[in-house]
């Protein structure tokens, strides 16, 4: 399997995504602004949408595709099918249970998720509210990560990559054309959460049929692959999806900020997720089951290899793209968001929580990358163990940053423990022996830092002043917005190309 060839198939699906979910918020930006009534629906999605992040995606990912790949690879299909039999109606069951108790104790969750809110009782009703709707999302959405799971494990890539495109149509639907018929109309949002889970579920149902993996509810407790992938779950919340749990906390201290500051957070962190998504969960999909499997055949040398690979070309995408993100976060931000009800003043606000996030979106890839170094090897004690640290400094800055620079405060928080994150699983990994260099990455880093230079001399000549973004028309900064994201990346690549580098030195291949 050419490693460059899938990643462009799955980089490729998470731009339309992600292209459609600028859109998606485009369209609430327009439609809704940024006030009490987003507040409350970012806060009511936030919570499922952090379920999804810690336990479909995050945990049960991280536990589910090693122990697969390991049952593929040593004991068959029989095995194989009954394993995904026995977990997925194991899942089912907890999701619908888990799925009761939040409805119920809806009002609970908002109490310790967003306190400030207690204090404005319009606000806090109508986040109970649209929790309450939005909840059961967490129940399509694991079903869809078993069967991504599943189909990554085969190699099938493109599908799970293309399947979060229906829940951004679903979003853009309700925005512009249901609204209205709802009371009140930010309800609709909601309700686009469920109709996207059950459209993602719907769609991968087909390609689970063709690999003849479509699960049959068959439950067996007594089975040891289900106990050995629910034993991993419980300390991999911790230890892939700290950056999520800081999220969390973070969204409990902006309640208390001023009203828009969780919505600026929230638009910060879409711009944020663009190349986290587009590179670091496309490489972090790609690389768990290739280790997996290299684990699987004691391939420790091709272990070690995989894993350079991932981390020079994280590197390679990851740091232009951070520069670029600080350099224009007034061009984007305008570009994308300021219409309608999306002010000025919002503009400028989120602007500062851009800012902030880009120190760390290398580390916020990297971790995706590093992570999948320890549980493709099914240990979840190390990456557990540097996931509280990681959270004991988060929240640490937390409380010194928000006090001079409010709500971007809490974003630097973020991103400088991400880079935490991602500097003490890389010395893990060394000291244990799992990640061995390859040779010449002193020069390779040195190259990097050349063309990125070059890039942001190029971002800085082109990209004009604030003011002259916010009165220009949505054209014009469409236009000029475009042409200074090719010039800037085309001075990059350009000097990528004159200092040495090749697209076949990337190429690279991983084990079938």
């Amino acid at each position: 399997m050419n490693l460059l060839k899938a990643l462009a198939t799955v980089s490729g699906m998470t731009l339309i995504s992600r292209i459609l979910g600028f859109v998606r918020d485009v369209a609430i930006a327009r439609v809704f602004g940024a006030g009490l009534a987003t507040d409350a629906f970012f806060v009511a999605f936030k919570i499922p949408n952090l379920l999804r992040r810690l336990f479909a995606e995050g945990a049960f990912s991280q536990a589910f595709v090693p122990i697969l790949a390991e049952y593929r690879n040593q004991r068959g299909e029989t095995d194989t099918r009954l394993l995904v039999d026995h977990v997925s109606a194991l899942l089912a069951l907890a999701l619908f249970v888990v799925t009761l108790i939040g409805v119920g104790f809806a009002p609970y969750i908002i109490y310790i998720g967003a306190p400030g809110f207690a204090e404005i009782p319009e606000k806090f009703d109508l986040t109970v509210s649209l929790l309450r709707i939005t909840f059961p999302y967490i129940l399509f959405i694991s079903l869809v990560a078993l069967a991504g799971g599943i189909l990554n494990t085969y190699s099938r890539f493109s599908v799970p990559a293309f399947t979060p495109v229906l829940l951004n149509l679903s979003f853009i639907v309700f925005a512009l054309w249901l609204a209205p018929y709802f009371d009140p109309p930010v309800s609709a949002l909601a309700w686009a959460v469920i109709a996207g889970g059950a459209l993602q579920l719907a769609f991968q149902v087909p390609f689970l049929a063709r690999l003849e993996f479509l699960p049959r509810f068959r439950l067996d407790l007594k089975d040891s692959g289900v106990w050995r992938i629910v034993r991993q779950m419980g300390p991999a919340v911790f230890g892939v999806s700290i950056g999520q749990v800081s999220l969390l906390i973070n969204m409990v201290f902006a309640s208390f900020l001023v009203t828009g500051s969780v919505s600026w957070l929230y638009y910060a962190d879409r711009l944020m997720e663009f190349p986290t998504g587009l590179l670091g969960v496309a490489l972090g999909t790609i690389l768990l089951p290739g280790l997996s499997r290299y684990h699987a055949t004691r391939s420790v040398g091709e272990y070690s290899k995989l894993l350079d690979w991932g981390l020079r070309l994280t590197l390679v995408l990851a740091l232009p793209a951070a520069a670029a993100l600080a350099l224009l976060a007034v061009p984007l931000t305008a570009t994308l968001f300021h219409y309608g009800a999306f002010s000025a003043n919002d503009v400028y606000a989120t602007r500062n929580a851009v800012i902030a996030y880009s120190v760390g979106l290398t580390g916020l890839i990297l971790v995706k990358v590093l992570a999948p170094g320890f549980y493709a090897q099914q240990d979840i004690k190390t990456p557990v163990k540097i996931a509280v640290v990681t959270l004991a400094a988060t929240q640490a800055m937390n409380l010194v940053l928000i006090w001079p620079l409010k709500h971007a405060g809490l974003a630097l928080a973020i991103g400088l423990g991400a880079c935490l994150n991602a500097a003490l699983l890389y010395r893990g990994l060394r000291r244990r022996g799992i990640y061995l260099p390859q040779p010449g990455w002193p020069v390779f880093l040195f190259k990097v830092l050349i063309a990125i230079y070059v890039m942001a001399a190029v971002l800085w000549l082109t990209m004009g002043t604030p003011p002259e973004w916010l009165a220009s028309g949505a054209l014009q900064r469409a236009l000029r917005l475009t042409g200074v994201v090719t010039a800037g990346a085309a001075s990059y690549f350009a000097a990528l190309w004159l200092l040495g580098f090749r697209v076949r030195d990337f190429a690279g291949r991983s084990a079938e």
